[in-house]
């Protein structure tokens, strides 16, 4: 019988490190007050990393071992998702500004942003939608509803 070999230790320290960030963040959020756009631009950035991650595993693994390389396809589809529901959720939140009504906080790929955070949140998202737009197609993005029908 073959025994799985346990990973080293410190095999990927970096990711262990903003998985226990992510934990730590989530742990510590006070659920009285809802998430600012300072969280939500943070946890845009690690799910757009997140994805370009998980597109560099899907092409070195998915040559050697297509199902796993097909599964990976899909979590990269999935953060995509993910990352476009932050994307949104951010743009609902009121803004620093006094003027925070949702004409002056929305995307607008016309025009430059208000300023940061607005601005990265939105290059990003753009560069990233950019990026998955010519691997995926539309079909591929739209999400999926699971819910039970009876």
């Amino acid at each position: 019988m073959i025994h799985p070999r346990p990973s080293a230790p410190d095999a990927h320290p970096y990711l262990r490190a903003a998985t226990a960030g992510v934990r730590h963040h989530a742990r510590a959020l006070n659920r009285a007050a809802p998430p600012d756009r300072g969280h939500l631009d943070t946890l845009h950035a690690h799910l757009t990393e997140l994805h370009r991650f998980i597109d560099q595993l899907v092409e070195v693994a998915g040559p050697p071992h297509p199902a796993a390389g097909r599964h990976l396809a899909t979590a990269h589809t999935r953060l995509w998702q993910a990352a476009t529901e932050i994307h949104a959720a951010f743009h609902l939140l009121p803004g620093n500004t006094a003027q925070a009504d949702t004409e002056t906080s929305a995307c607008h790929p016309e025009r430059l942003p208000e300023g940061p955070p607005v601005l990265t949140i939105c290059q990003r998202h753009l560069a990233t939608g950019h990026s998955i737009r010519r691997k995926t197609t539309p079909t591929d993005l739209r999400p999926r509803t699971t819910a039970c029908v009876r």
